[in-house]
């Protein structure tokens, strides 16, 4: 059975209740996540006996609100259209993903997941094909060059991916410069104070590893397949992990029914699971699969 069927399938019962969005669900995890982030930036500016070690868990933290800001091109996080956008617009600017450009590049990546000619996610070529590159990859070095481009060229109004709506334009050119003025005031700050760099900079390099062995298992090794139960991969994993990716590790799940809310993809899944064609027993068992598939 391919996603189309299976969600076909489904009762209109069940269809209203995976898709129900609520802002009280997405608030609970948000204060949680928030107040982690919050007991870990305090830790630091304290700088307690173990503040140098604090810096990988805000690192992983913050850069996993990539998921968080993923959910909200949905709009599916909340179910007030302000909140999806005041978190997305919040999340991307953390992470130097302009919140605008992205929910069209995401929605294209929905659109032709895996596909080599059409997915934005390859436009710049495949996904590491030796352990070298794999190496570059975990750095973060091609997303941070590549987000600093697209800041750039959207700021100077130079937009051309098929996949922008021209109307978007003046939204996106207003977005990249006001990203780019924070920014340079951040770098303009380390002249007088490093708290930038040990609260925002350094973790975010140091998270990047764990977000791109994470975002790595999502379409790594599937193939150029439509049915998305088949280019996507589900990873079964902890409870931990499927709250930092706000429960994107069900990732066959979301893509075969983008419009299912976190907090309803683990129902969602209880429908999916005798169906899935990609899944990993946890992350570092793909990460095992991954380096055994690359020439040595």
């Amino acid at each position: 059975m391919d996603h189309k069927t299976l969600v076909a399938s489904l009762p209109p019962e069940t269809r209203a209740h995976l898709t129900a969005r609520s802002d009280s669900a997405g608030l609970r995890h948000l204060t949680v996540y928030a107040a982690l982030l919050g007991l870990c930036s305090l830790g630091i500016v304290m700088q307690v006996p173990i503040w140098l070690l604090l810096m990988l868990p805000q690192g992983i933290l913050l850069v996993f609100l990539f998921t968080l800001c993923h959910e909200c091109t949905h709009q599916t996080p909340f179910r007030s259209t302000w909140l999806n956008e005041a978190a997305g617009h919040a999340s991307g600017a953390l992470i130097a993903l302009p919140f605008t450009w992205f929910r069209y590049f995401h929605l294209a990546h929905h659109k032709w997941t895996n596909d080599p000619a059409r997915d934005p996610e390859l436009a710049g070529g495949p996904r590491p094909g030796n352990r070298r590159a794999l190496m570059v990859y975990l750095t973060g070095w091609h997303y941070w060059t590549g987000m600093a481009c697209v800041l750039f060229d959207n700021a100077r109004g130079r937009m051309t991916a098929l996949y922008l709506p021209e109307r978007q334009y003046p939204a996106m050119r207003r977005e990249a410069r006001a990203l780019l003025a924070l920014y340079a005031l951040v770098l303009a700050s380390l002249a007088v104070s490093p708290l930038a760099l040990w609260l925002w900079l350094l973790p975010l390099a140091i998270g990047q590893p764990f977000l791109r062995l994470y975002l790595l298992a999502e379409h790594g090794l599937c193939p150029a397949a439509a049915d998305m139960l088949e280019n996507s991969r589900t990873t079964f994993t902890t409870r931990l992990v499927r709250f930092l990716a706000w429960n994107m590790p069900y990732h066959a799940e979301h893509h075969a029914f983008p419009s299912v809310p976190f907090h309803r993809l683990p129902a969602f899944h209880r429908w999916t699971r005798a169906h899935l064609k990609s899944t990993s027993e946890g992350y570092t068992g793909f990460t095992a699969h991954y380096l055994d598939s690359l020439p040595d």
